[in-house]
This record gives C-alpha cells, sequence and structure tokens, in this order.
C-alpha cells in the first residue's frame, strides 16, 4: 500500500480503541451500576511508511506501551483497526483469518484465512518484532546467547541446518556489534552488560528479518552512557535494511535524537502530530510545551521557562469531559471543559487536538 506521496505504507493504526473493564464491587453488583472500563487508549490514528521512525512520547500511563502492544497483535482492540502491510493484525492473530485492505504486499501470495491460527501469529511475528523495555528481564538468565538468538530461527523452522542457523545468528549479532559473535555464543545473560544485553535482544528480533521494530522504550533502563550507542544502532539498521521503527518512550531527548515524526500522547489520545524537529521547536499544545519545557538544555546560560503541571494524569476510567488535559492546563479556558478537540492541521504534516491551537 501507498501514501498520497507515493512512499510504501508499513502501518496504518485507524481509530484505535483499547478498553480493560474492571471488576465491579458488591456494592456495585447490589447497586446494578455499570461495570466501569479504563480507556488505555481512546480513538488513535497515525500512519507510518516503510523506513521511518515514528516516537509514541508521554507521561506513563498515556497508552503508548498498549498501542504497541496492539500493533503487535498481543492484545485485541476494542474498537478500530490496524493493518500490517494491508493486512487486518486483529483479525491475523485474534480471528478466524486476516483481511486485506487495498493491494497484496508485492510478492505476497498468501491465503492466510485459511491458514490455522498458529500459522497466521508466526507469519505476523516474522513480519513485526518487538523490543523490550528490561534487558534483565526479557533474557532467559538460563540460556546461552546463541540459543537465545536462535529460538526464533527454531520457533519458525527457518535454516536447512544447524550450520545455517547459526551464520544467520552470526550476521544479526554482527550487526547488532557483538564482534566476533563466536565470542558471546557461550555466554549467559548474566555474564552480560545492560548494553550487551540489549544488543543480544534487538538481535534476536533482527534474526527474522522483519519489517517493523516496535521499540518499547529501549534505552531507559540503560546508563546514559551507552543509551547513544543503542539508538545509534536502531539508526544504522534503518539505514542498512530499511526497517521501520515504532518507539514509544517519554524521553524527549532520546526521541528528538534520531525519529522523524513525533505523536504526543495524553490519557489515551495523541494531542500533537508532526515531524519531530517541528514539534520540538514549534510545540503547539500545551502539554507539548509543558513536556519539553523540563527537557535539560546542555547549555547552562540557555534557560527555559519551566511550566509545572499540576496534580497527576487522571483515572483513566473516570476521563473529564471536554479536553482530557484542561484540569492541567496553564491555558484553559471555559470552552476547554465542553469541547473535545480533535486532531487538525496547523501545519503542512503538523497536527494538534486543542481549540487554542
Amino acid at each position: 500500500m501507498t501514501d498520497s506521496t507515493g512512499e510504501q505504507t508499513i502501518l496504518q493504526v485507524q481509530d484505535l480503541h483499547k478498553h480493560f473493564p474492571l471488576a465491579r464491587s458488591p456494592g456495585e453488583v447490589l447497586a446494578r451500576r455499570p461495570r466501569r472500563v479504563v480507556r488505555a487508549v481512546d480513538g488513535v490514528s497515525f500512519d507510518l511508511a516503510a523506513g521511518d521512525i515514528l516516537a509514541l512520547v508521554g507521561e506513563s500511563g498515556s497508552g503508548k506501551t498498549t498501542v504497541g502492544m496492539n500493533v503487535l497483535g498481543l492484545q485485541a482492540p476494542t474498537h478500530g483497526r490496524i493493518l500490517l502491510e494491508g493486512y487486518d493484525v486483529a483479525e491475523w492473530a485474534h480471528g478466524r483469518g486476516p483481511s486485506l485492505q487495498g493491494e497484496a504486499p508485492a510478492g505476497t501470495r498468501l491465503h492466510l484465512a485459511d491458514l490455522r491460527r498458529r500459522q497466521r501469529i508466526l507469519l505476523l511475528r516474522r513480519r513485526a518484532q518487538m523490543i523490550f523495555q528490561d534487558p534483565y528481564e526479557a533474557l532467559n538468565p538460563r540460556q546461552t546467547v546463541l540459543d537465545i538468538v536462535a529460538e526464533p530461527l527454531r520457533i519458525h523452522r527457518l535454516g536447512a541446518g544447524r550450520e545455517e542457523r547459526e551464520e544467520r545468528v552470526r550476521d544479526a549479532m554482527e550487526v547488532c556489534g557483538l564482534v566476533p559473535a563466536d565470542h558471546f555464543w557461550g555466554r549467559y545473560p548474566g555474564e552480560l552488560s545492560g548494553g550487551q544485553r540489549q544488543r543480544v535482544a534487538i538481535a534476536r528480533a533482527l534474526v527474522l528479518e522483519p519489517e517493523l521494530l516496535v521499540a518499547d522504550e529501549p534505552v531507559s533502563m540503560l546508563d546514559v552512557s551507552i543509551r547513544a550507542d543503542i539508538l545509534n544502532l536502531l539508526l544504522e539498521l534503518r539505514r542498512q535494511r530499511g526497517i521501520t521503527i515504532l518507539y514509544t518512550t517519554h524521553d524527549l531527548a532520546t526521541a528528538g535524537f534520531f525519529t522523524d515524526r513525533m505523536a504526543v500522547m495524553y490519557l489515551g489520545r495523541i494531542v500533537e502530530l508532526g515531524p519531530t524537529a517541528e514539534v520540538l521547536s514549534s510545540p503547539r499544545h500545551p502539554y507539548t510545551q509543558a513536556l519539553i519545557s523540563v527537557v535539560p538544555v546542555p547549555n547552562p546560560r540557555r534557560r527555559r521557562r519551566r511550566t509545572v503541571l499540576q496534580g497527576e494524569i487522571p483515572n483513566p476510567s473516570d476521563v473529564p469531559p471536554g479536553c482530557r488535559f484542561h484540569p492541567r492546563c496553564p491555558l484553559a479556558i471555559d470552552d476547554c471543559r465542553q469541547v473535545d478537540p480533535e486532531l487538525r492541521e496547523v501545519a503542512p504534516g503538523h497536527h494538534v487536538a486543542c481549540i487554542r491551537a
């Protein structure tokens, strides 16, 4: 599938909602009160072209990780659609078989509706992989590095024999800077540094040669000194292999370092979306402005006026009426308490959900 500019669109997220029902207390059951739901994601839409890197940024609880889980088919959307190379991910992973929207990807001749669910999930995993936040928890401490990186090949039954599988493992590890690969094969995760563990996790994802990587705060658990190395590695993977990356983070500094576009999320919705450089230099939403105001500035002579937000993100099971940011917004007016703003374009490719933008 291609967009209006002629670029191939890898991922389309269309009006995504993910709600989690809460258990009712005995009193609520007796009073016949309706079951409350946590609206973790509440109407998110964006496209991602081949080779692009999009950052989903926001505070904890904004819904960015839930979006990533739904993109990978690890959760089923409550409403909305996610199309990966034209195929509906939810039907692919949870339904009877995916439906194709638009043209089939080049070279694809799959009758996916005829495949069993496990086969469909394996095909999905070949196309989209995840890099988890915590490299200390993401790797099996009882497996060697060779076994960890080779495990996806075994699950997907790829590689004609042991030699071919080891060659693919070697290629993935060396691309990730684990050189020479043989030096790490017999080691266990406990013998590696945090940065080396994350490189092993990335190599494990790359060994299947996916088109899309979902990177869930991949550097937040690492020392500052090695964060740039991991981000540079992701950039190099994009340059060498054309991999598309969905990067979730609460750190605007790292997002600004290597992403093409940025989507700022608040309480389950995108409030600002646009080119990363433009969003950071000319933020239009008060929430984005507040986040940027607290990002450290390398030059001590330059000072930003900090915007301190009052209170915490409201409970997603009790979303405020009108603009959901208005209880914390320093610029809120009466209309903000009544009008629920939609994303609108304020500059080419730059969208904001604020009536005052």
